[in-house]
């Protein structure tokens, strides 16, 4: 194992690095189509590590990644990796790995009992949603249970917006709503809930505008840049990430689809200005997290 390293060593905080793979071998057919699918369309085989080797591959690149599972199973029929897996490789990984979680509102009372589980033991530090691949309306009532755990612990839900290759091949979209991805959604939650803090994933094609509004003007919200090259970047994204939310833009990756290396030899290439860059790659994401 690379040598361990303290967040002085730390070159960039990735706030988007998927757990795809569980240590623990188990047969799951859906899972296996969707990254199949998902290794076609990114040209990568990476789709195939587990998180211990997810932990070695930031570990070399001396970067530290959020990572989590999507717990899509009721919608989409795939098995996500285990919240508490992820968890503890987090913890035997804490020098390059922070962990959250992902649980589907919808499961209802044991939904919020893991999360407050996984919060109070197990270190998670924030929460990802991915409403179009889940299948739910994310204002929806039978949510709101679980974001009040997340704000009374001053968490943080991470959502996916915009988007999404999963169930582009699949008959009507494998069931997948795209309009639950929409940022307009998180402006009504940063309003219903001021101690949860929000993440905006990905560039939020097609709601760029809208994500960027949400941002400026919700304290509470922030924007990962995960999901595209930076060279695919809306002018409009890069002009406020220089300007009026520099403080709240974090990079990300989408790894193992979009990995580090690629993003981050493009956002070198992009116009961001100098000042800016160490904001997006570390400091930002070192307040967000109160790493320090």
């Amino acid at each position: 194992m690379t040598e361990r390293l303290t967040l002085d060593d730390i070159v960039a905080i990735d706030m988007h690095a998927h757990a795809l793979n569980s240590k623990h071998a188990h047969v799951d057919a859906a899972a296996d189509e969707i990254k199949a699918d998902q290794a076609k369309r990114w040209k990568s085989d990476l789709v195939k590590i587990d998180i211990d080797g997810t932990a070695e591959y930031y570990r070399e690149r001396k970067i530290m990644a959020v990572v989590f599972s999507v717990d899509s199973e009721r919608h989409m029929g795939d098995k996500p990796v285990s919240n508490y897996e992820v968890a503890e490789a987090a913890a035997e990984h804490n020098d390059v790995l922070i962990p959250f979680a992902s649980i589907d509102p919808f499961r209802g009372k044991a939904a919020v009992a893991e999360a407050i589980d996984l919060i109070e033991n197990h270190g998670v530090k924030g929460f990802k949603f991915h409403p179009s691949v889940q299948g739910f309306d994310p204002t929806d009532p039978l949510a709101r249970d679980m974001y009040e755990v997340i704000a009374e612990h001053k968490s943080i839900a991470l959502f996916h917006s915009g988007q999404t290759g999963i169930g582009r091949n699949f008959p009507g979209g494998g069931g997948v709503r795209l309009k639950y991805s929409n940022p307009m959604y998180y402006d009504d939650l940063a309003v219903d809930y001021p101690d949860m803090t929000i993440v905006i994933a990905h560039p939020s094609f097609p709601w760029q505008d809208e994500a960027l509004a949400v941002a400026r003007h919700k304290q509470n919200v922030f924007i990962d840049l995960s999901g595209w090259s930076p060279k695919y970047f809306d002018p409009k994204l890069i002009q406020h990430s220089n300007s009026l939310i520099k403080d709240k833009v974090l990079f990300g990756s989408d790894f193992p689809l979009l990995t580090p290396d690629r993003w981050l030899q493009d956002f070198e290439a992009a116009a961001f200005k100098d000042e800016v860059r160490p904001m997006i790659l570390k400091e930002n994401a070192i307040r967000l997290l109160g790493l320090r």
